[in-house]
This record gives C-alpha cells, structure tokens and sequence, in this order.
C-alpha cells in the first residue's frame, strides 16, 4: 500500500472517531424524570421541588435532561404517568408527595433497571429509594418568631392533610412558640388538601376571626399569606419566600433547598454507584432554612431565630427533647431524651398547646 492511501487512510479512520466522540454517537444524557402533586407556580412545595429539578440542569448542563409532570393526582394517574416516564427511559424518576408511594413501590418492580426515589415515604427496596426534608425544623424555628411576634397567644395553622409529616410540623411549631412564650396556644383547620387556594383562604380567615394574630400553614399557596395581610396580622412563607404575597405580614419564610438531594442523586446514578437510600436532611445539610425576614420583625427576634438554627446545625438543639407531653398530658418524651427518627415519622398525637384532635 503506497504512503499516500495509507495517510488517506488514516484520516478517514480519524474522521469517524471524531463523529463518534463528538457527534451523533456522543454518549446519551441521563433522563431525570419529576412527578409533582401541584403546578410548578405554587410558590410552596412544588415550587420548591421545581427550583431543585433546575439545579440539577445547571450543574449538570448537558449530561443530564430533566422532564416534569406537574398537577398528577394521587391516584390511578400517578402509576400511569410514573410508568410511562419509564417507559420513555429515565434512568432516575423522583416522586414528590406522599400519596405516590404505593405507585412508586408498584412500578418500581416492573423496572428494575430504573432508579425510583419517593419522597416522604417510607417504602424501599432495591431499586426504590426514599428521600424527606426536615420541615419541622423549620417550623421549629417560625414557631419561635411567631411566639415572640403575637399579642394574643393565639396561633393558628391551616394544615393540609393529617399524616405524621403534617402533625410533625404542627407540633414543631408550637413547641417553638412555646419555648418563647409558654402560654402559646395552636389552633389547626385542616382543608384536606395540598394545594387549594380558595380553601387555604376560608381557613385562614376563620382562624383570624377567632383571634389567631400569627399563622402558619402546610398548604403550597401563598393564600395564607394574602389574608394575613388583608386583615392586619402575620403569617409566614412555607416551603419558599412569599414575601410579595404579603410584605408586611411575612415575618421570615422556611425555605427548602431540594437541590442539595437532586444532584446528590442524579450524581450518583450517572455514576453507577446508586444504591436503596433513605435520606432525611436538615438545617445541617443545607436543605431547609429560615430566609426572608420581614419588616416586620425585630432585629432581636431575627437573632435569636438566626440562634436557634446555629443550634439545629450545630446538633445542640433538637426540637422533640424532653420533657414533652401531648395535649392529653400524657408524657410523651421524658427529660433528657430526644425522640428517635422512627417516632417522628409516626407521628400521630398533638403536643401540649395545641389545640383539638388530631382527625381520623
């Protein structure tokens, strides 16, 4: 073979390794696939979740691409919508409310080869994971402001669904508030639902027009916020900052980084090092904090909740240590100890101050 066709041989080869390493048969990007209970503009909980779905995309760029399915029903829909996301070959797909669980599980063991992570759950097997934010820690933490802020004592929540998640913030923000002000006192409307505006609204009002000065709630829209407000008393963001929701009621925000878990686990599955995890991350980790303070709120207040969070991070402080009693006065943590993340994420009784039953 003369020189010339060996070097023009040579070039070709070249030339079609270029297209290989460069080209159309560049290595495929990972799909990441998200299920969300809520739209994307709730400003709450999927908002929260959608702010880490892009954190992935910037720090993964173009190894990664991202899809979500916004306002999936938990029901038959959400089997449907997890299959068909598994189907289309996502490597990882992250089910974001509680009521997917059971789908998650279901469709998890008809693929085995896909990674399914279910937050708030409590479900694992080989290829299903479970993922959670310690939002009572913020909750703990507003729950020291409003004890500060209200006038009357009288607190109020508009609590979405009764599941241990749910009661866990409640009873975390009024034992803030009572580590403030030991004669606080939390009275809950529940509006069975996650995100419903209008009847976020009418539970808020009614708390108002029984004297609560000071709300929280565990619901995805800033309607709490809005009639806060509206009549003149304060209330805080969850799950993000809702502070153009309501300026001058807004006293600070708990908000949630969900970004700090998405590219901890994608990372993981481009890697090919993912295994079954159950990760709860806190303040510690970067996943929740108390942010946007309000003009409302003293520069003293704003210290001492800034304090409070040091301590979570620092593990000096634990908002479930003893001695604590449910609302019945039943012991429910003894002096000194600290309850265990199995007993948290059962939780099914109200502590001392608030008030009511907790509904079947």
């Amino acid at each position: 073979m003369s020189l010339f066709r060996t070097l023009a041989r040579l070039a070709s080869v070249a030339a079609v390794a270029a297209t290989f390493s460069g080209g159309a048969f560049a290595e495929e990007p990972v799909k990441a696939g998200f299920l969300y209970i809520g739209p994307t503009g709730d400003h709450g909980w999927t908002y929260s979740h959608d702010v880490g779905r892009k954190a992935v995309e910037a720090k993964f760029g173009d190894k990664v691409k991202t899809t979500f399915v916004e306002n999936v029903p938990e029901t038959a829909d959400a089997e449907r919508v997890i299959r068909d996301l598994a189907t289309k070959g996502h490597k990882v797909i992250f089910a974001t409310s509680f009521g997917y669980m059971n789908a998650m599980d279901k469709v998890a063991k008809q693929f085995p080869k896909t990674v399914f992570m279910h937050a708030t759950g409590y479900k694992t097997s080989k290829n299903l994971g479970i993922y959670d934010v310690r939002t009572y820690e913020g909750a703990y933490m507003l729950g020291v402001v409003a004890g500060k802020m209200s006038k009357s004592g009288k607190l109020g929540v508009v609590g979405s669904i009764a599941i241990p998640e749910v009661v866990r913030n409640i009873n975390a923000f009024t034992i803030g508030a009572r580590s403030v002000n030991p004669k606080a006192t939390t009275k809950v409307i529940w509006v069975n639902a996650w995100f419903d505006p209008g009847k976020e609204r009418e539970a808020a009002m009614t708390l108002i027009s029984q004297g609560a000065d000071v709300l929280m709630q565990n619901t995805d829209s800033p309607a709490v916020v809005q009639a806060a407000q509206e009549k003149g008393v304060y209330a805080f963001g969850w799950d993000s900052d809702m502070s153009k929701f309501g300026g001058k009621a807004q006293l600070a925000a708990s908000v949630l980084n969900w970004g700090v878990i998405y590219n901890e686990q994608v990372e993981k599955v481009m890697k090919g090092e993912w295994k079954t995890t159950d990760i709860w991350y806190g303040v510690k980790d970067g996943a929740v904090n108390i942010e946007a303070f309000g003009p409302a709120t003293p520069a003293d207040v704003k210290k001492l909740a800034e304090e409070r969070r040091d301590a979570l991070k620092a593990g000096k402080l634990h908002p479930f240590t003893g001695p604590l009693k449910d609302n019945t006065g039943k012991e429910l943590v003894a002096t000194g100890k600290t309850m265990a993340d199995a007993d948290l994420r059962k939780m099914s009784v109200y502590v001392e101050g608030v008030e009511g039953s907790i509904p079947k």
